[in-house]
């Protein structure tokens, strides 16, 4: 293996149907990830997450620009890139006439590991994703939640070197939720890398070392949540129920939000103490608290990450 594990310049994605005009499901993306990172690839549905996955793991050809896994692109050699992917697709579904147990054994069968190691990472990866239970029940019998856990442990059993993973929590309980991001941050201490979708913010903060937000094809703005959040004007968020009528004497401060009689003002910690002094002269109650992910990337794209 050599260079990044994931590299675009210039992707683009184009739909063409007969009489309709062309669509850009991805108009020009770059991005690289480096060996050994979590990164999340955040936008509303529709924005091009998933046509950027499926082109990134050999599913989907390309309209135009460069994608390269490990140094081979893609569209070109897809046979090469393969052996280094694992995916988790969205909506995917373990086959029904397989137990847990048979799909994630069978999975590392056919990538070509040992009898041995198949048979290792299988009962590891049915325990660390609490499985255990129902390991020898057919998929078919098993809820969403629990097929989605058999979904992302066949994956994880693989420990490829570079694996997608879109929405790879949805309808999981919030402790198997926390079961998969232990063992993400389990697999990238390996070396593993990898790329992932979610329409949870709390998701995307708790695991990601960089993020990139895609709006319309395009991606808007990269970097770290933290970086994220500063841009918006601030790290803490200050909270008057009834602030409303005060607003003009509060955006010396920052970015002000109105909503019916409160006010919401988003401030750098320097500021603070100056802040809470104005609220006590108005004899205004407040609230803080830190800046969350939704709420910077309400204020970058305009529109929350589940609003269509």
């Amino acid at each position: 293996m050599s260079s990044e594990p994931l590299w675009s310049e210039n992707l683009r994605k184009v739909y063409s149907s007969k009489g309709a005009p062309p669509v850009d499901a991805l108009a020009g993306v770059s991005m690289s990830v480096h060996p050994g990172e979590r990164v999340a690839l955040l936008g509303r549905n529709g924005a091009g997450k998933t046509t950027f996955l499926r082109i990134a793991s050999t599913l989907l050809r390309p309209t135009s620009g460069s994608i390269r896994v490990f140094g081979y692109d893609v569209a070109e050699h897809p046979e090469r890139a393969r052996p280094y992917i694992a995916v988790v697709p969205q909506e995917g579904k373990p086959f029904f006439h397989l137990a847990p147990r048979e799909m994630i054994y069978t999975y590392l069968r056919a990538r070509g590991l040992s009898r041995e190691t198949s048979k290792t990472r299988t009962e590891e990866a049915i325990e660390r994703m609490g499985l255990t239970e129902f390991a020898n029940r057919l998929c078919i019998t098993l809820s969403g939640g629990q097929r989605q856990r058999t979904m992302v442990a066949t994956v994880i059993a693989t420990e490829a070197p570079l694996l997608f993973l879109d929405e790879p929590t949805i309808g999981m309980d919030p402790f198997a939720r926390r079961e998969v991001w232990a063992s993400l941050r389990a697999l990238t201490a390996k070396g593993s890398t990898i790329l992932l979708t979610t329409h949870y913010l709390d998701e995307a903060e708790a695991l990601s070392h960089r993020l990139y937000i895609v709006e319309r094809g395009r991606v808007i703005v990269s970097g770290t949540s933290d970086d994220l959040k500063r841009s918006v004007g601030g790290t803490l968020k200050v909270s008057l129920p009834e602030g409303a009528r005060h607003v003009d004497s509060f955006q010396s401060f920052g970015s002000t939000v109105t909503d019916g009689s409160s006010l919401t003002i988003i401030v750098a910690p320097e500021r603070l103490g100056e802040l809470m002094d104005l609220t006590i002269r108005r004899q205004l109650t407040a609230t803080v608290g830190p800046v969350t992910l939704e709420e910077a990337f309400l204020r970058v794209v305009g529109r929350k990450i589940d609003e269509d």
